[in-house]
């Protein structure tokens, strides 16, 4: 446990985004026992200019012009930072040399306001948690000086188009110069071995709260009256770049007995999809995140049919703790990550294995297993996460740092 410290979280979702954000539970969990600075990524010169009808935007130019204040409490222990500065959009220069001296220029500029912010609260001997932010990170630790940089690494920005083109040769360099690197996949703890030993796995928090239904109080929603039984869901966005298909075409013309349900939005593959000409296939559509629970509690199998590639090769999916504490069985695409699911979830290999588990997860799913199930899913908290971060950053600076 780390407490009574200053901790400083950087990364690449600012604090107002609207949809769920791993970095901002890890820094709400930090501020139980610390004090935390939250910081927005700046805003760019292009950005301001192409999207400053938008309301955030305006937000971000008030607060450029000195119209309102960049530092704001968000409660005790907690203040999110709105960097004044602008930063140049830079990642379409194809040229290295010049691509590093302007991505200096821009950490430094976001470094002053940071510095600023640290001045204004009193912070000290500072911990820096950076998520995911490899370009403006790379330079924070000697800009900024901190006791501990720390590098958190969820997702494989760099096969994502926007990042790859400078982020394979400079993601490798900010692990490096990271103090500890943490990871929530065995994949990518194994991937940044390569380039630092203090790699560690340390776990997905989820709040799993509002799936909680051992009361049962969550209640089935209301399309679910006209659709047969049994029914194999899923909820999530429905996007090619991340889920197969083909697989979803094959289930439900093996399964024709079953109902395939899916919610969520989805993109034009989806759209165009054979899916939709199916009879035992149904599209409910984008719901708000709070019912969700009652659109899981209405499938009898619950699913993450994950594409194999470069995108979800070692992505934790989040869906999963939420289909397990509502003690569904759940039928999911093996990978690396979802090993750690195995006593739980049943994997599969192939489109046929998908076919043959389906029944059998259906045919195993007892009040015991449902009871596995949940008490599993209650341990991926976002406290135990923390923890784990905290021990892994204790391990790593042992030898230079005591720790209280």
């Amino acid at each position: 446990m780390i407490t009574g410290k200053d901790i400083i979280v950087v990364g690449i979702q600012a604090w107002d985004i609207e949809i769920g954000s791993n970095c901002k539970n890890i820094a709400l969990e930090f501020a139980k026992h610390n004090r935390v600075l939250y910081v927005n990524p700046p805003m760019t010169r292009a950005v301001m200019r192409s999207q400053k009808d938008k309301i955030n935007i305006q937000k971000r130019i008030r607060i450029k012009n000195g119209e309102e204040d960049d530092l704001v409490e968000i409660e005790s222990n907690l203040w999110n930072l709105y960097p004044k500065s602008l930063v140049e959009s830079i990642n379409s220069i194809p040229i290295n040399f010049i691509f590093n001296s302007l991505n200096k220029r821009n950490s430094t500029v976001f470094a002053k306001d940071i510095q600023k912010a640290i001045s204004r609260l009193g912070f000290k001997d500072v911990i820096l948690f950076n998520d995911s932010s490899m370009f403006l990170g790379l330079h924070l630790k000697d800009l900024l000086k901190p006791k501990v940089y720390a590098y958190y690494m969820r997702d494989y920005l760099v096969k994502v188009p926007y990042w790859q083109k400078h982020g394979e040769r400079i993601e490798p360099q900010l692990i490096k110069k990271a103090d500890v690197v943490l990871t929530n996949s065995e994949f990518f703890e194994d991937f940044c071995k390569q380039y630092n030993q203090h790699s560690y796995m340390v776990g997905q928090g989820c709040d799993v709260s509002l799936f909680n239904d051992e009361d049962n109080s969550i209640k089935i929603a209301d399309e679910f009256k006209n659709i047969p039984s049994p029914i194999f869901g899923y909820v999530g966005s429905l996007t090619s770049l991340r889920l197969d298909i083909e697989l979803l075409e094959f289930i439900a013309s093996q399964k024709k007995d079953w109902s395939i349900v899916l919610v969520g939005p989805e993109d034009e593959d989806f759209k165009k999809s054979k899916l939709h000409t199916m009879s035992n296939v149904y599209f409910l559509g984008s719901k708000d995140a709070l019912d969700l629970p009652n659109y899981v509690k209405g499938f009898d199998v619950t699913t993450n049919p994950q594409l194999k590639n470069n995108l979800t090769i070692g992505n934790y999916p989040r869906k999963i703790d939420e289909y397990l504490a509502m003690g569904k069985p759940v039928v999911a695409t093996t990978t690396k990550t979802m090993q750690m699911f195995k006593e739980h979830v049943y994997l599969a290999d192939s489109k046929e294995d998908y076919v043959s588990l389906i029944d059998k997860a259906l045919s195993e799913n007892t009040s015991e297993r449902i009871k596995n199930r949940i008490e599993y899913a209650k341990s991926h908290t976002w406290e135990n996460n923390v923890k784990a971060i905290y021990e892994a950053i204790i391990k790593s600076t042992k030898h230079s740092i005591k720790w209280d």
